[in-house]
């Protein structure tokens, strides 16, 4: 896929990928064989057609591959540029065998694209209306998803979100060079046209609680994700100048600081920055900051290349533009200036041993191995945690020790009459599209309750 010069990019916060033209995507359509046994399907946690919309597109029937695309999938712009395809539909594609799959989630982007660039759109196709009615708390993928599905099944949806804006960490969270918040907002207003009615600034366990939404609804489900940051617990750390992921992109991307000063959210980013970890959430911080004028960028790993759990293309991506790796590398503590501000950051060399409970190989620490580096901010990208309102509000639902919502697998009945949960704030945090195939599995159950 055509994308950005990196040297470009690295200063600007458009669109890295710059999507198919027409005849590259029906060029990438017709190498699909149209197999009999589906195995992408069953690679989807969502179980989108994928032939079927391939098939379509083929023979250039776009109403039809949109059709196709969105009978199981209501945010197919979001999934077709955030989705990890390479490791879900696309490695079960039957040309991966021997060579390259099929490009699906490319495809599935420029058919959504394709849509909303059409000003004359269909109108949604809706079931009659049951008269029921279903509260569904945060706007993320799996609230999304489940709200959609809910809505066309005839259910009247009030989806609640805390934020001044829908969209959870797609609009917090994933920066506007990898998810445009158009994008979002264009699959949110999609999700409103089923006829959802979205409240935001609704912060569910504050001014309302679950007990409250119940009393006027006959199901609620919970996808209120994972949005509390986990913390080093080093010297330190509570020094100026050193972030959670989650304080610095939500500044960035919600806040819009990356318009600053068109937008009044300033963030201080200095000139040598360390973000500590390797996931997706530590390259988009980490390409975050070169964007808004570091010049250097460190990604402080304590494990090596093997081991990077970020996305293949999100790594590459980031190693285009410059970010430096630093691994076998952690972080002992940070000092700072007179005034508070972060200046270094002292780490220890690390070392591979045997394999831990997560199959990667354990890191030990080398003795004698410290070194300091300048820095002068640090962003800590070391996951998240389940926020506490809502299982503080609510105690008559059973929560993990972790703070997760206990939920059945196959369903997301929770422990709790009439309340289903799914996503992140059952899983712990995870990827976009697993928590779209947890809200599908939850409003199929509600709607299977709801119906008796």
């Amino acid at each position: 896929m055509p994308k950005q010069e990196p040297m470009v990019r690295a200063r600007n916060f458009e669109e890295v990928a710059q999507g198919y033209t027409k005849e590259m995507a029906l060029e990438e359509a017709s190498r699909c064989l149209q197999c009999k046994k589906r195995n992408c399907v069953e690679g989807c946690p969502v179980n989108v057609n994928i032939p079927e919309f391939i098939f379509a597109l083929q023979e250039d029937r776009m109403w039809d591959a949109v059709r196709e695309l969105k009978a199981n999938n209501a945010l197919p712009g979001i999934c077709g540029r955030v989705c990890p395809q390479e490791s879900q539909c696309e490695a079960k594609c039957t040309l991966a065998k021997k060579g390259a799959p099929i490009a699906i989630g490319r495809l599935e982007r420029y058919v959504a694209d394709w849509e909303r660039a059409q000003t004359d759109k269909p109108k949604p196709e809706v079931a009659p209306s049951t008269g029921k009615k279903v509260a569904v708390v945060g706007s993320g993928p799996a609230g999304l998803t489940a709200a959609a599905d809910l809505a066309k099944l005839g259910h009247q949806v009030t989806l609640y979100e805390a934020l001044h804006v829908a969209g959870g960490v797609l609009m917090y969270g994933i920066p506007e060079f990898r998810l445009p918040k158009a994008i979002v907002q264009g699959e949110v207003e999609y999700v409103k046209s089923l006829g959802v009615d979205v409240r935001v600034n609704a912060v569910i366990g504050k001014v309302e609680t679950v007990d409250e939404l119940l009393a006027k609804s006959d199901a609620a489900f919970l996808a209120v994700g994972a949005g509390a940051p986990m913390f080093l617990n080093l010297p330190g750390e509570n020094l100026n100048g050193v972030y959670s992921a989650n304080e610095f992109l939500t500044r960035t991307n919600l806040m819009k600081a990356y318009l600053f000063p068109e937008y009044d959210t300033p963030i201080k980013v200095g000139k040598k920055v360390a973000v500590v970890g390797a996931g997706n959430v530590a390259m988009d911080s980490a390409r975050c900051a070169l964007r808004q004028g570091a010049d250097e960028v460190y990604i402080i790993y304590r494990r090596s290349r093997d081991e990077i759990p970020a996305r293949k293309e999100e790594l590459e991506n980031a190693e285009e533009e410059g970010v430096i790796f630093k691994l076998l590398t952690n972080p002992k503590q940070f000092s700072g200036n007179e005034n508070g501000w972060v200046t270094s950051m002292e780490c220890y060399e690390m070392e591979l041993g045997e394999p831990d409970e997560s199959g990667r190989r354990r890191p030990i620490m080398k003795e004698g191995s410290e070194f300091t580096m300048e820095v002068d901010t640090v962003v800590s990208a070391l996951g998240t945690s389940p926020n506490p309102l809502i299982p503080s509000t609510t105690p008559d639902m059973e929560v993990s020790k972790k703070g997760t919502i206990v939920a059945d697998d196959e369903t997301g009945k929770s422990s709790k009459p009439k309340v289903w949960a799914g996503g992140d704030i059952v899983t712990g945090a995870a990827t976009v599209i697993s928590a779209m195939g947890a809200g599908k599995r939850a409003a199929a159950a509600i709607d299977a309750y709801l119906k008796g």
